[in-house]
């Protein structure tokens, strides 16, 4: 399911038009990568929460030349999957 998709099914299920739809999913992007952005968790229950993770500085090799190649540590965003969620899609 893409963007518009969602923004449809949703729309169909709602009192909501389309439009009022893409203009709430995209605030709640917006605001998910804000507080990504500065560090802070969003957690939905029932359904999941989006975290930022590190990464340590690592070795790895590159396939083609076999040369040992050092990636550097970064901030990584991740889910975790919420209960409801996981067992739903059991």
């Amino acid at each position: 399911m893409n963007k518009a998709e969602l923004v449809r099914a949703i729309a169909e299920e709602t009192a909501l038009t389309q439009k009022e739809v893409a203009a709430v999913l995209d605030a709640f992007v917006e605001n998910t990568v804000a507080s990504l952005v500065k560090g802070e968790e969003v957690a939905i229950a029932g359904f999941g929460k989006f975290v930022v993770k590190n990464r340590a500085a690592r070795e790895s090799i590159n396939p083609r030349t076999k040369e040992v190649v050092k990636v550097p540590a970064c901030k990584a965003p991740a889910f975790k999957v919420g209960k409801g969620l996981k067992d739903a899609v059991k």
